[in-house]
């Protein structure tokens, strides 16, 4: 009989932050990029079309010892049930050993590490001296993203909120930001110390909603996308030089945010290529032959650890593509497994 520690969205919510996590998925990176860290095949399945399915991201993960996966599931018609649509869970291993180690709900882990994979794409390719971050999408990511990258970044001023279905919800975002900042990240941290109050000004800043799209880019340094959608809503022309976007939104097949035009003269990266190509933001400027699969300078891993540069220039317009890797996931749940026994939260349950 062995043991397995049970943590809820709760729990993983006290013990996480979001400086350990954006560590803890720069190192998971440069583990894929040595071959040390392996994301093994996704598994999709549709029960309904468009009404209910689900999708199983997995992989290994050598040096930390531990393998796993996060199963998500989305049936449409739960919301007349009075059911959540998304269900995640995420199952850890001891590789050594195969004793499971830990079931965790997937929500808040996958609002941090997609937030700390978008901010490290802004902090090894976007401009050091960049100023203006613009959020396109107000939705449940957004202030994952936004904390992320303004802990990761040391120069951000302002923060623009864009939301192309509702205006009025980037204005309530950004209305309340800085104080949602404070109690979801900012208290995590003891108050006194010098991170308490590295992160407490660097979240004290502007943040604006914004309703033109095509002024907002031409005054950003950094773009994160965070949507659905289907379409691009950045176009090339609107683009200055030195832009770095961190595409988070495309993870599934014919997603698209920004226009395929932009990666002409671009310098791409992404999370996992083969991933990328079949579901991220590249998908559709590679099918349309404006970039080939070729064109990917590297992924991410390899830029943090030095092994390929990232932009030559402040002119350079860099894109990363992050589609999200069960790697992230992994070992996020296991730094929650280890900061919830030494702080005495979770359930340990007898298998």
């Amino acid at each position: 009989m062995s043991k397995i520690m049970v943590l809820n969205q709760k729990a993983i919510e006290e013990v996480l932050d979001m400086k350990k996590v954006i560590d803890v998925v720069e190192n998971v990176y440069v583990s894929k990029s040595t071959g040390s860290a392996v994301v093994w095949p996704m598994v999709f399945h549709e029960f309904e079309p468009g009404k209910a399915d689900m999708d199983i991201k997995s992989g290994y993960l050598k040096e930390n010892e531990i393998y796993g996966l996060k199963l998500v599931s989305w049936f449409g018609e739960n919301g007349k049930k009075g059911l959540p649509l998304l269900y995640g869970t995420t199952l850890v291993f001891d590789s050594n050993t195969g004793v499971p180690l830990g079931l965790l709900d997937a929500e808040y882990i996958t609002g941090m590490r997609t937030g700390a994979a978008g901010a490290i794409g802004a902090k090894y390719l976007a401009r050091k001296d960049s100023e203006n971050l613009l959020m396109i999408g107000a939705g449940h990511q957004s202030i994952f993203q936004i904390a992320a990258t303004l802990i990761a970044m040391d120069n951000i001023k302002t923060v623009r909120i864009y939301d192309a279905i509702d205006f009025d919800r980037a204005k309530a975002l950004s209305s309340s930001l800085g104080k949602k900042l404070a109690e979801k990240f900012l208290s995590k941290y003891e108050k006194g110390t010098e991170l308490y109050d590295l992160i407490a000004k660097k979240f004290e800043i502007d943040f604006e909603a914004v309703s033109d799209i095509k002024e907002a880019v031409g005054k950003s340094d950094i773009i994160i996308t965070a949507t659905p959608s289907r379409k691009p809503m950045i176009m090339k022309e609107w683009v200055k030089k030195g832009t770095h976007f961190s595409c988070v939104g495309s993870d599934m097949e014919g997603k698209q945010e920004i226009d395929e035009n932009i990666f002409d003269d671009a310098r791409v990266y992404v999370d996992d290529i083969g991933q990328a190509v079949n579901v991220g933001e590249v998908e559709i400027p590679i099918k349309k032959g404006i970039i080939e699969k070729q064109d990917i300078i590297a992924e991410i891993g390899e830029v943090i650890a030095g092994h390929v540069s990232g932009r030559n220039n402040d002119e350079d317009i860099t894109i990363y593509d992050t589609t999200g890797i069960a790697l992230q996931d992994l070992i996020t749940s296991k730094l929650a497994i280890d900061l919830a026994k030494k702080k005495g939260l979770g359930v340990e349950v007898d298998l």
